[in-house]
Formats: C-alpha cells, sequence, structure tokens
C-alpha cells in the first residue's frame, strides 16, 4: 500500500494537543494561492467538503482531503506534513499554540508511481 499523506513526529503530537482541546479533526489541503503550502486543521464538519475534494488519507485518525486541482499537481508525492514555528491560515485551529502545520513532499519512486498507476487503472 502506497501512503499519500503522513506526519512527522512534531506534527503528531501537534495533533493529539488539538484533538484535546477541540475533538474530533479534519485536514484540508487547499489549491489557493495564499495557503497553499498549509494545510488548514478545522473541528470535524466545520468545513464543507466538496465533489472537488479528494480524500488522501489521515494523519493522527484525522481525515486529510486535498481539493482535486491540487491533487493533480502532487499526485506523484507523498505529502508529508510537519510542524514549523509562526502563525498558519486564520481559521486553522494551531494557530494560537504559535506553530503552523507546513506540507512537505517527497517525490514517489518509479515502483511507486507504477504501482498507484495500476490501483487508478482498475
Amino acid at each position: 500500500m502506497i501512503i499519500k499523506v503522513t506526519a512527522t513526529k512534531e506534527a503528531l503530537v501537534l495533533i493529539d494537543l488539538l484533538k484535546k482541546k477541540h475533538g474530533p479533526l479534519m485536514f484540508h489541503q487547499s489549491d489557493g494561492c495564499c495557503d497553499g503550502s498549509s494545510p488548514m486543521c478545522y473541528a470535524e464538519n466545520e468545513f464543507m467538503i466538496g465533489e472537488s475534494d479528494t480524500l488522501l488519507g489521515e494523519i493522527g485518525n484525522c481525515p486529510f482531503y486535498i481539493s482535486s486541482a491540487q491533487y493533480e499537481y502532487w499526485k506523484h508525492t507523498q505529502l508529508i506534513i510537519d510542524v514549523v514555528k509562526g502563525r498558519g491560515g486564520m481559521f486553522s485551529l494551531e494557530g494560537p499554540e504559535g506553530k503552523r502545520f507546513l506540507t512537505r513532499s517527497r517525490v514517489f519512486s518509479a515502483e511507486e508511481r507504477a504501482l498507484l498507476n495500476k490501483k487508478e487503472n482498475e
């Protein structure tokens, strides 16, 4: 199985803290100009998922969605959700913690891409 989204240990620690404060969470990675590298963290059901969003996987037992347009650009990469100091998107729950989530990535290997292509064509 190819994991399309994962999180660093630091991100998982912050996710656990946010879940204790806010309950179940969800993430959304948009294709907007201002927050394209910052996934947004919301309390579950506080963000409306639409037909143009793709469920990429889970991090910290929280669903992680990405806009389908953004996925087309990044489908050859594994997204790695990390944490850095600073302020994230104004509606993202980690902002008051003085940290923000950040999307990093790595390109899938040729073998991983072949497996993903095979799965998509089934």
